[in-house]
């Protein structure tokens, strides 16, 4: 039986347990991505395992996210950061040199590793052959600090891609719209996308990002594009070919599942408002009025990216982005920033009317670029859950490129296929003068860090401490939530919020804001809680947040129908329990203001019971069920990760 690429990798990184789907193993990290959103929690966790230097190959800080500087929070935050990066031995990319997911696929995504990043798209990296999993920022932390990454071993489900993309109309972006379109927001779960077929061939680096980043839409581990000659060219581009392995999946290599794409019979997608995987042919959509195109950001920034809007706004005399459309572009790095300067496609778009912003997150996350109130946006990002965008009743569409630049000629969602022969786009000039790496500095020298203070602005607080599992847990319900809450429904995007990414009791306010406004004066009457929800909860970003908010206002555990991976992970390592209803009736039956009594959870957890007794009001009595792994019980035991480290740390390392 031959091997697949993914579970190759797994196998060669495997630290602990078998490589069995759903069986809990620990793998060795050769990569680590932080971002300064995530970064600062992930950093000063980091700083309490008490590891003077990071143990993994490579580990690298960005600043791409929290770069409004409104007031002293963002900039205390990067400056707290560029010190910690110089003290602990992590490379520091600074503001401005670009989104972490771009970058590292520039400069320093390898085939055959395994990266892991406090970001839910680190998946982006999978496009040169690595396995590239989102994770909260303690796990990154733990990574970090030399311990093993754990997980539930993934299935492997091959994507065969045959036939080849109708160019430029039809792009890389309607690959991964048609995957959701198929599986759902929730179909990738503890799954790893392979990519085979002769269509895969065809897609460039960058078109292969875009896919491996929109992975993480489906509630994926991972996406992996085998290396081949398009890997080796980028790589040869950025002057490190040497990264190159030729590694790929064995001829008769077995899969968990697959899924087939004719890429011929693709047509333009688009996802409608309010999640990434409520997605329609172009056609269903066409003529609808739009008040704002947003193009680029970790998704759809790369040079063709830019270049095809560029040329379609040049293509006729006087040709300008239509009179009702605020419009702008994000490109992916300071590298692609260069390029599209020097080839004359940057005029193309200033000069149709196109905004240009500097290579950072910007509209993707919320900051900046909010839609006018009950106007719908067009953007070419990954995401659209209510809010993200900065407008708490945004309508926010999501497209290819292709789609973005006709659109914001006609002031309406348009089918480009109607647009007739595409222009031709301006080319790239030589990339070699732009690879560089003089704006992420190195790290301090060992003797040098010794000395180095941290300096830490008013808004900076230390993490919540963790508290061992009492015997038995009583709390009322705070809030019932339906399916697919996600993590920016628990702590919001946007520049308000995450600018308080450093202080967990400002941030905390802001818990379910918009889904549940009472919710936050509920526990500070009661002093605990308990949050119910439905399916898929805590879908989206890594955001560790979504569960340290609650953790500080007093939230003892979350009961859903079922928990999205990186959030289920986040939970249990705050201490707090992640457990699932059996029977749908019993969510249905949940009530703010019930009391609900675990009588005897932590004789439960130890003894390794499948089921959690619930009492109800000394009423009723129901059971939940849970899939933590032995030393997730443990962790919950102990009360978080962190604590279960300072406990056990030494026989773990």
């Amino acid at each position: 039986m031959g091997e697949n690429l993914a579970r190759q990798i797994l196998k060669e990184h495997l630290v602990d347990g078998e490589l069995k789907p759903g069986e809990p193993i620990g793998l060795r990290i050769d990569q680590t991505l932080l971002q300064d959103a995530t970064g600062t929690m992930a950093c000063m966790q980091y700083e309490q395992l008490g590891v003077p230097r990071v143990q993994v190959d490579r580990a690298v800080q960005y600043v791409d996210h929290n770069v409004i500087q409104l007031d002293n929070k963002n900039p205390d935050d990067h400056r707290m950061l560029q010190a910690m990066a110089r003290k602990f031995g992590i490379d520091y990319s600074r503001p401005g040199n670009g989104i972490c997911h771009y970058v590292h696929i520039e400069r320093y995504a390898k085939p055959g590793g395994i990266l892991v990043g406090a970001d839910s798209h680190t998946t982006t990296s999978g496009a040169l052959g690595m396995i590239a999993i989102g994770a909260g920022g303690l796990d990154v932390a733990v990574a970090m600090a030399g311990y093993p990454y754990e997980i539930s071993c993934p299935e492997v489900v091959e994507v065969h891609l045959d036939g080849e993309l109708s160019r430029p109309w039809v792009q890389a972006k309607d690959i991964i719209l048609e995957l959701l379109r198929q599986l759902s927001a929730s179909g990738g779960k503890n799954k790893i996308f392979e990519f085979t077929g002769p269509g895969t061939a065809n897609l460039s680096v960058p078109e292969r990002g875009t896919i491996a980043n929109m992975i993480a839409e489906l509630g994926a581990t991972s996406a992996v594009f085998p290396p081949d000659d398009q890997t080796r060219e980028w790589l040869k581009i950025q002057q490190r070919e040497d990264d190159f392995e030729d590694i790929g999946p064995d001829d008769d290599a077995e899969y968990d599942d697959r899924v087939a794409i004719d890429l011929g019979e693709l047509g333009p997608l688009i996802a409608k408002p309010r999640n990434p995987d409520n997605v329609v042919p172009i056609e269903e959509v066409a003529g609808t009025d739009i008040a704002q195109v947003c193009m680029g950001s970790s998704v759809n920034s790369g040079y063709y990216d830019l270049a095809l809007p560029g040329a379609i706004l040049a293509d006729r005399d006087g040709q300008v982005v239509h009179h009702s459309i605020q419009a702008t572009a994000t490109p992916g790095s300071r590298q692609i920033l260069a390029a599209i300067a020097a080839s004359g496609v940057y005029r193309q778009l200033v000069e149709g009317g196109v905004r240009m912003l500097e290579p950072v997150c910007g509209p993707c996350v919320g900051m900046g670029q909010a839609p006018p109130s009950g106007a719908n946006s067009l953007r070419t990002m990954n995401r659209n859950f209510p809010g993200r965008s900065g407008s708490e009743d945004d309508c926010v569409y999501l497209c290819s490129p292709a789609v973005a630049a006709v659109s914001l000629i006609e002031g309406k969602i348009a089918d480009p296929r109607e647009y007739g022969d595409p222009p031709e786009m301006l080319e790239p000039a030589e990339l070699k003068p732009y690879v560089d790496d003089l704006h992420i500095f190195k790290p301090a020298g060992e003797d040098e860090a010794e000395k180095i203070e941290i300096p830490r602005g008013p808004n900076i607080k230390t993490p919540p401490e963790h508290q061992p599992l009492p015997d038995e847990l009583e709390a009322k319900v705070a809030t019932v939530q339906p399916d697919d809450i996600s993590t920016g429904d628990l702590a919001p995007d946007g520049a308000e919020v995450m600018a308080y990414r450093s202080n967990i009791p400002a941030i905390a306010e802001f818990t379910f804001r918009h889904r549940d406004p009472e919710f936050r004066k509920r526990l500070k009457e009661w002093g605990s809680g308990f949050i119910v929800g439905g399916d898929n909860y805590g879908q989206g970003s890594s955001r560790e947040h979504a569960a340290l908010a609650p953790l500080q206002l007093g939230v003892k555990a979350v009961f859903a129908k079922s928990f999205a991976r990186i959030h289920r992970r986040n939970l249990v390592a705050q201490g707090i329990l992640a457990l699932q209803f059996k029977s749908d009736e019993d969510y249905d039956n949940a009530e703010v203001g019930q009391c609900w009594k675990l009588p005897n959870v932590r004789q439960e957890l130890e003894d390794g019971a499948e089921d959690i007794t619930v009492v109800v009001d000394d009423d009723r009595e129901f059971k939940v069920t849970h899939d933590f792994a032995p030393k997730e019980r443990e962790i919950l035991v102990e009360g978080g990760l962190l604590h279960w480290l300072q406990e056990h740390g030494k026989q773990a390392a």
